[in-house]
């Protein structure tokens, strides 16, 4: 009897061994999470049950229960590298399976889907069709687009500019936009037809002979757009007329093959003031087409494709899981768990909502081994090995000694 409780012991110390070696294995291993040998002690029972003098039957090993703690976030400065600060894992497709991890070195494959080292797919939640927040009840897939953003042709103009009031009428007239004597002062931007090739607006500012009173002439590429509009402040410098100060100018074909511009001018910002000429607000909503530049991800996990031409667009949210029960998760290897029935049923979400933790990018979890208490772990696995085996010698001798008995 007491040859086998020591052999258990033996067994449980090794096990023991066996885990601990395999942490310090895992120490450097992105998204690992340690594991402990626990154990309970075994007791005979007989048809009578246990007996109140009963004496133990040795160890085994309960379980292997891994920890979840969190690991520390060590930055790489790789857009596609992810950590998650918090609980929740991520959520990943294996040929169709779903699988969960904590390791977030991500990258691409050759069409373009994020993917982990082992080709598993990150899942994310699609943009919602309304053009605003995503879809949380449908995941699928991450993939880069590597297409060039397509073009927005302008269609608002906002411009603020400051004219002095004490202006004098210019001296040529009618206007000219090629004479500088016509004209008072003239600003420009830069706005965009359907195809995304640039075009240059100007604006000139013409003093009329009645008080507060002046002129606007827009022109695109140097060719007249629509009749001069009169511009009327009041006596405090604020824009009266046009009210609403929106000015809709005449449809411009721009004879390259695009759609008709319809650009709208607004005033609003447009003041009188003092006596110098200022532009404190040029702005337009159209852009050119756009190359690809880069991804982001934010702390909701929203990945985000850049464009050279200052367009961002979403392409999905991280979809994050998280149990009940983690430590019911069964290890499948390649930084990944599936769920059981131990663990409890999934629940869905994303970074920063619920129990979820927050998502960081350009950055990696590194493994939650603590290599000195590993160590010394293994020491003490080692002693209790030993005094097993020191327990089995001493049997030995005690029953040599018994059959030597004459």
């Amino acid at each position: 009897m007491s040859f086998r409780i020591s052999l258990s012991g033996m067994n449980a110390a090794t096990s023991d061994l066996n885990v601990t070696s395999n942490n310090i294995a895992n120490s450097k291993t992105t998204g690992f999470k340690q594991s402990r040998a626990e154990f309970a002690d075994v007791f005979p029972v007989s048809s009578y049950g246990l007996s109140g003098n009963a004496i133990g039957a040795g160890v085994k090993l309960a379980r292997v229960a891994q920890q979840f703690d969190q690991g520390n976030v060590e930055f790489s400065g790789k857009a596609l590298d992810l950590a998650i600060s918090g609980e929740g894992f991520f959520t990943l497709s294996d040929r169709g399976t779903t699988v969960y991890s904590r390791a977030g070195n991500f990258g691409t494959d050759d069409d373009g889907y994020v993917i982990n080292p082992a080709g598993h797919r990150l899942q994310v939640f699609m943009p919602s069709t309304s053009g605003t927040g995503f879809d949380t009840g449908r995941m699928t897939d991450l993939r880069l687009a590597t297409g060039d953003a397509p073009p927005q042709a302008t269609r608002g103009v906002e411009v603020g500019t400051n004219l002095p009031a004490d202006a004098s009428v210019p001296t040529v007239a009618p206007f000219d936009a090629a004479d500088p004597s016509s004209y008072n002062y003239t600003t420009s931007l830069t706005v965009y037809d359907s195809l995304g090739a640039a075009h240059t607006q100007s604006l000139h500012f013409v003093k009329t002979a009645n008080a507060n009173e002046w002129q606007v002439h827009s022109s695109v590429d140097g060719t007249p757009n629509g009749a001069p509009t009169t511009l009327q402040y009041s006596d405090t410098g604020e824009l009266q007329s046009p009210a609403p100060a929106q000015i809709a100018l005449p449809a411009y074909d721009p004879g390259n093959g695009s759609a008709p511009m319809a650009l709208e001018l607004d005033l609003a910002a447009s003041t009188q003031y003092g006596n110098s000429f200022s532009v404190g607000l040029l702005a337009q909503d159209g852009h050119a087409t756009g190359r690809l530049t880069g991804i982001e991800v934010s702390e909701e996990g929203v990945v985000e494709a850049r464009y050279t031409n200052g367009v961002s667009t979403p392409l999905g949210q991280v979809a994050m899981t998280n149990f009940a029960n983690p430590q019911g998760l069964q290890s499948i290897g390649n930084n990944s768990w599936s769920e059981t029935h131990a663990s409890g049923e999934p629940r869905v979400g994303y970074a920063g909502s619920s129990d979820f933790g927050m998502v960081q990018g350009g950055a990696l979890e590194a493994s939650n081994v603590d290599l000195t208490e590993q160590l010394v772990n293994m020491i003490t696995a080692q002693r209790n090995f030993q005094a097993n085996a020191q327990m089995i010698s001493t049997q030995d001798q005690i029953t040599q000694t018994v059959i030597n008995i004459r």
